[in-house]
């Protein structure tokens, strides 16, 4: 038998009704547990064991934060329920699996729309929000190389690039995003030998670093990484071919702790970066996106934007964990309706 509780009509105790008694016997009420936050991720297995480490879990479950595995080949009205729902796939069949969920559950945030992530899968159109900017203050000037979409037999690139008025050497880039490989071209023969589709970028020396900004939310986070390094005419003129590389600016090729030159490490202006990263953020509607830049060699204020990407690597940005769970947590300011809660642990 229960005495003096507050039971309600399925036998649950009313915890609004309980606090009131509580009170009136001058008795302490410690505070409702609030509800976990579950976001659901659906992201390949390595990317989610990239991102999904440790120090982020252990994190994310002191702070109220439950991660929950998506399974992208069912409805996702049938799983869950979320509140965020976090995804890097490709592929139609998931894109309208998450077109259709937005419709049905408009109160669910996605990160991020898949239309507005299209925009960085492509780059022939990737950068273009970024040259129709007009960010040139007394901050410095945010320009993008010029550049050539090619997608024709290879030996008509030559010609092509000389009526665009490109300036060798070259960088290859895949059209694609997904892959990181770059090509470095020296002469009109060794872009016979490319592959399209690409896009041709011309090379501006930038003293072998490159900036890779962060963006999580309204949060910047900039590290520095090594880079190619710079070209001058004797390169040019001594090298012929194509010269691949695999893997520009990966974490093993940080440059924060380098003896660098101090013209060439300084980072670029604070209030430079964020009214770069508040415009691409409203421009191409996204949260999560990373943007590569680098800086003219022997200038201090011209900077060029040669990449971007949709959910990069962050469980390579120091202190990743705390910046993306403040995030996750900024976008529950709104009191969510009790829903079901999972009886233990990530699943």
């Amino acid at each position: 038998m229960v005495s003096g509780g507050c039971v309600g009509a399925e036998g649950e105790v009313d915890p609004e009704a309980a606090a009131a008694v509580a009170a009136e016997r001058g008795e302490a009420v410690a505070p409702a547990p609030a509800r976990e936050l579950v976001v659901g991720y659906a992201l390949t297995s390595k990317k989610a064991k990239s991102f999904l480490q440790p120090k982020l879990r252990g994190l994310a479950r002191k702070k109220g934060i439950l991660f929950v595995a998506i399974d992208h080949k069912r409805p996702l009205s049938d799983q869950g329920p979320f509140d965020i729902v976090l995804h890097k796939l490709t592929g139609k069949g998931w894109q309208q699996l998450l077109e259709e969920y937005r419709e049905t559950h408009p109160e669910v945030t996605v990160l991020d729309p898949p239309g507005a992530i299209a925009h960085l899968l492509d780059r022939q159109s990737m950068l273009q929000e970024v040259s129709e900017l007009d960010l040139t203050d007394r901050y410095g000037k945010v320009r993008v190389p010029k550049q050539l979409f090619v997608n024709t037999d290879p030996l008509s690139i030559p010609a092509a690039v000389t009526r665009a008025g490109l300036s060798l050497p070259l960088v290859a880039k895949p059209l694609v995003a997904k892959s990181h490989e770059l090509s470095l071209a020296y002469d009109p023969t060794s872009l016979t030998k490319l592959e399209p589709p690409l896009v041709l970028q011309e090379f501006v020396n930038h003293g072998g670093v490159m900036f890779k900004v962060y963006i999580v939310g309204d949060a910047i986070r900039v590290v520095r990484r090594f880079s190619l390094p710079n070209v001058d005419e004797g390169d040019i003129l001594n090298n012929a071919g194509v010269f691949r590389f695999p893997r520009v600016s990966c974490a093993a090729a940080s440059a924060d702790d380098a003896d660098l030159d101090p013209c060439v490490a300084e980072l670029p202006p604070r209030p430079l970066l964020e009214i770069l990263a508040r415009e691409l953020r409203r421009r191409l509607g996204l949260r999560l996106f990373n943007i590569d830049m680098i800086r003219q060699h022997g200038t201090r204020d011209r900077f060029y934007v040669i990449d971007m990407n949709y959910f990069p690597g962050y469980g390579k940005m120091p202190g990743y964990e705390h910046v993306f769970t403040d995030f996750l947590l900024s976008l529950s300011q709104k009191e969510y309706k009790r829903r079901p809660s999972y009886s233990s642990g990530e699943r």
